[in-house]
Formats: C-alpha cells, structure tokens, sequence
C-alpha cells in the first residue's frame, strides 16, 4: 500500500498506535484478574468473562499493527 498524503500517513500512524494502545489495554484484561483472581480478589465467574473479553479484544487490535505484508512465493504454494 502507498499513502499518498501527509494527512493519509497521519492517520495511518494513529490508527497503528490506537490499535497498539488498545492491545495493551486487552491483554491487561487478560492478566490482572487472573493474577487477581491468583491473589484471591477476584471470583472466578468475573474472572472468566473479563478475559474472554480481553482475549477477543486483543486478537481483533493485535494483528491491526503486528501485520505486514507477505510475499507470495508461486513455488512455495501447494493448492
């Protein structure tokens, strides 16, 4: 993809960091109640829904700015 913009690259540049923040922000619901819950803080019911949430979450904002494009070897393609 070419961006052809300043304000295209300025937004592709937020967006990468939006997705970035919001992965930290999954994966965090992903860690704190099941060390919560470890600790004794936290039921486990709550626990479970929390981090299905956040693992949802996290597979939906991760791949926005861990992906890249990948080439396409003919050779390496068995159909």
């Amino acid at each position: 993809q070419f961006i052809s913009s300043p304000q295209e690259h300025n937004r592709a540049v937020a967006m990468k960091n939006f997705a970035k923040m919001m992965s930290l922000i999954t994966l965090c619901m992903i860690v704190v109640p099941c060390s919560l819950f470890f600790a004794g803080a936290l039921e486990l019911p709550l626990v479970k829904s929390i981090a299905l949430f956040g693992t949802i979450g996290w597979f939906i904002f991760t791949p926005i700015w861990m992906s890249r494009q990948l080439p396409i070897d003919a050779a390496e393609v068995e159909i």
